[in-house]
């Protein structure tokens, strides 16, 4: 197989965040295909995945896009729909959160969308995504708010002219029924284990590494340390962090955006990671076992595919801040195996999901790719 049979696909390439991990992994499979995108910023991209021909829609040519991109929703549909595959591969292969599954190529290629999440500001956080800075004041909210419909039918049909949907956990598999009445396969995403030493003692602070946005509710765990006067550290920033400053107290500190030098240390010497949200998979969780460390979680979405309750971490029922006060405490008394966290993480190896790919399209598409 040349490097033309195969084309690419992903919504925004604006930073390597879980979503551009799996492109990753989808450009070590077929390198030098090209990728074609809404907006890209190749300075923040990873080396692997900046070698690619890279093309992306006319979004590129407005000054700012690749900052801004997410209030330039109204004009999604349009850029996707202009953006097409050229004649030559005999696959697409997309990687989307978003509607780049809209990306038109020729009727006879076979397309495969591995979805990380039917768009969740389209189907079903448009309270939590009216909140945020991309809709701030009274007329980006009624904007958003007429415009949803449209992209939401856009997203409809698209996802009715994908061949085979992958779904990256089985909570996103169920709103892939749930929203575009289709089937899926669950193949989980990569984690990169290998960077982390599971092996290091842990020091007295807990963890969150996020996007300070609504959904992910960090909220919850600032005020269950403040509460608790137990020491927090959050790494990441976004349009929350001026409101989380408030209700803080004096245990908990704000590190913003960190590089991966800082993440890997504090991943490593945490007492144990926080994850309060509703995620459709989340690879925080894993890199947080991968260093040999216990998460304590909201047990719902995705953290119930990888963190094993009462051994590689522990579940709150609610999403509350007693509730989660309450899991904190009972981890004092619960002992965990650094071993049988990194175990686990293990099983979510790039290696691994490489091979899960290439089976997959291997069964479904054995003309294209004959052992």
């Amino acid at each position: 197989m040349n490097r033309d049979d195969i084309a690419l696909a992903h919504h925004w390439l604006v930073g390597m965040r879980g979503g551009e991990k799996v492109l990753e992994q989808f450009s070590l499979l077929f390198p030098g295909s090209t990728i074609y995108t809404l907006v890209a910023d190749v300075s923040r991209l990873s080396a692997q995945i900046a070698a690619h021909p890279i093309r992306s829609s006319w979004l590129q040519r407005i000054p700012g896009s690749a900052r801004q991109y997410k209030k330039m929703l109204p004009l999604f549909p349009a850029a996707v729909s202009a953006l097409r595959v050229s004649e030559g591969p005999r696959l697409l292969l997309s990687s989307d959160a978003s509607v780049i599954k809209g990306i038109y190529s020729p009727p006879d290629i076979p397309h495969v969308c591995y979805c990380h999440s039917p768009p969740r500001y389209l189907w079903e956080l448009q309270g939590d995504y009216m909140k945020s800075a991309e809709t701030a004041g009274m007329i980006g909210r009624l904007a958003f708010r007429s415009v949803i419909p449209y992209v939401r039918r856009f997203d409809q049909r698209a996802a009715g002219r994908v061949t085979e949907f992958i779904a990256n956990s089985a909570f996103v598999q169920e709103r892939i029924k749930r929203c575009y009445q289709r089937d899926s396969v669950v193949i989980h995403p990569p984690v990169d284990i290998e960077s982390f030493d599971w092996q290091r003692d842990p020091e007295d602070f807990y963890l969150i590494v996020s996007q300070l946005v609504p959904y992910k509710r960090i909220d919850l765990a600032v005020e269950a340390f403040t509460r608790m006067g137990r020491r927090l550290v959050v790494i990441g920033e976004g349009p929350e962090l001026d409101n989380l400053r408030k209700i803080a107290g004096p245990s908990v500190r704000f590190l913003g955006s960190q590089p991966f030098s800082v993440l890997k240390e504090h991943y490593e010497r945490c007492r144990a990671f926080v994850f309060p949200g509703i995620e459709d998979f989340g690879i925080t969780p894993l890199e947080a076992q991968a260093a040999g460390k216990p998460v304590i979680a909201l047990g719902k979405g995705g953290a119930l595919e990888t963190v094993i309750d009462g051994s590689t971490g522990l579940f709150f029922p609610d999403q509350t801040v007693d509730s989660l006060c309450e899991a904190v405490l009972r981890s004092d008394g619960t002992s965990f195996d650094p071993r049988v966290m990194r175990a686990q993480a293990e099983r979510f190896s790039p290696t691994a999901f490489r091979q899960k790919i290439s089976d997959f399209l291997a069964a479904k598409f054995p003309d294209i790719f004959r052992a």
